[in-house]
């Protein structure tokens, strides 16, 4: 059975307005306090005290919400607390391992050091091993943490602590079988699951591997951020390239430009510099030391477009993202969200543009029926002259029709003259 606590339960835990007050250890409060956080955000003050009750937790909210501390200060505390537990963190992508295990180590000080190991595709295999031998905590994707199960270089018997990071995108990218082979192999232990949607699959996931699972929402599922602009723009696919060349004039600040395939965010990263635009490309073909190299560049701002694939742009942790661009239209209904999620962080203001095409208006309106029950489909349009067409045609064909069936008076019959 699933307990639900959303905003409206938010009230349980008013008076937790500060970190202070959520008896968390002296060396994980110093931590926060050099990183200038005293305020938990709404996902942090539901999460955290469950999580330190022990329960497992079914967690809901958009990017940019705090959903990382939500589950890292829990688990930092655990671990201090607890000097024979370790902690397992399993994530979709290598830049969103690695985003985790920074926020986590930024939550220790020199009086709670901790050993982590982050396993992940495109890292020495042989530098992972050396992690292993005495990591409390391990951070990486479920791919990576099956290789090194085979390999019996991950021993699974001291970890009690499980955290799901975007469990949605997880199994959207086929781990799911993956996923279920770690946790049978996990002892009895803590899981704290975490998504930006619910989808059916998620919540059989959850009603499987968790035990009476605490439920915590943050703002509508499937809901964007309201402090994101959104705007369509309606255009052929002829002129969409030069339609996006002026939206990037008028604006200012960094963008991320979300395309469908790896070949298009090369191409249009590619032509964009050509035309005089600061922009790189960031996608799973590139190398992890490339694309690492790529997020830093975006991060200190030294160019100002990224034009990204959406399992690139996966959980990347950058603060100020002012726009989001959907030059292609996603797939997947749920990957908008995702999508627009990059901007308006933190409370920050952002926008979100999208450029449809005639033959995006399907997956658009499904776009809308996810953010929107209510919305209506979008109406066929046929094109006047074509109706003018078909209208003559039919009349015509009704006109020779009947002509074909006129009676005609038969003319008497005369003999040819000899």
């Amino acid at each position: 059975m699933l307990f639900h606590r959303s905003n409206s339960q938010y009230q349980q835990f008013k008076h937790m307005k500060k970190f202070s007050d959520f008896n968390l250890t002296p060396p994980v409060l110093t931590a926060l306090k050099k990183l200038n956080l005293s305020e938990p955000t709404p996902i942090q003050a539901l999460s955290i005290p469950l999580a330190m009750e022990g329960r497992d937790l079914l967690g809901t909210a958009q990017t940019g919400t705090g959903k990382t501390f939500a589950f890292g200060i829990p688990l930092v505390n655990h671990l201090a607390l607890n000097k024979d537990s370790c902690a397992l963190i399993l994530t979709p992508t290598r830049e969103l391992a690695l985003q985790v295990l920074t926020a986590l180590k930024s939550l220790t000080s020199k009086d709670n050091l901790l050993d982590a190991a982050l396993l992940i595709g495109g890292d020495p295999i042989q530098k992972q091993l050396k992690q292993l031998k005495k990591a409390r905590l391990v951070v990486g994707t479920p791919g990576r943490m099956k290789d090194h199960l085979k390999r019996n270089s991950l021993k699974l018997n001291k970890f009690d602590y499980l955290v799901l990071d975007e469990t949605d995108r997880m199994l959207d990218m086929g781990f799911v079988d993956d996923i279920k082979a770690i946790i049978e192999k996990l002892p009895s232990h803590q899981t704290l699951l975490f998504s930006a949607t619910l989808p059916k699959n998620i919540s059989d996931l959850a009603q499987k591997f968790l035990n009476k699972p605490e439920r915590v929402n943050v703002g509508k599922e499937n809901t964007p951020i309201i402090d994101i602009k959104q705007e369509v723009r309606n255009v052929s696919q002829k002129e969409k390239y030069d339609q996006l060349k002026i939206e990037l004039l008028e604006r200012t600040g960094s963008i991320v430009l979300f395309v469908k395939t790896k070949r298009s965010a090369d191409k249009i990263a590619l032509q964009l510099r050509k035309d005089k635009f600061d922009a790189e490309a960031i996608h799973g073909d590139l190398r992890q030391s490339k694309r690492e190299k790529v997020l830093m560049k975006f991060r200190k701002n030294r160019f100002q477009i990224l034009v990204a694939t959406d399992v690139a742009a996966r959980g990347l942790d950058i603060p100020l993202i002012e726009h989001v661009i959907n030059y292609d239209i996603p797939q997947n209904p749920e990957d908008y969200i995702h999508r627009i999620g990059r901007t308006a962080r933190a409370g920050a203001k952002g926008s979100a543009l999208t450029f449809l095409t005639p033959a995006d208006q399907k997956n658009w309106y499904l776009i809308e029926k996810l953010i929107n029950p209510n919305a209506e489909p979008p109406k066929r349009k046929t094109d006047s002259r074509r109706k003018k067409v078909k209208k003559s045609f039919r009349k015509f064909h009704k006109m020779t029709f009947k002509a074909g069936r006129k009676k005609t008076k038969k003319k008497p019959y005369k003999p040819a003259k000899s």
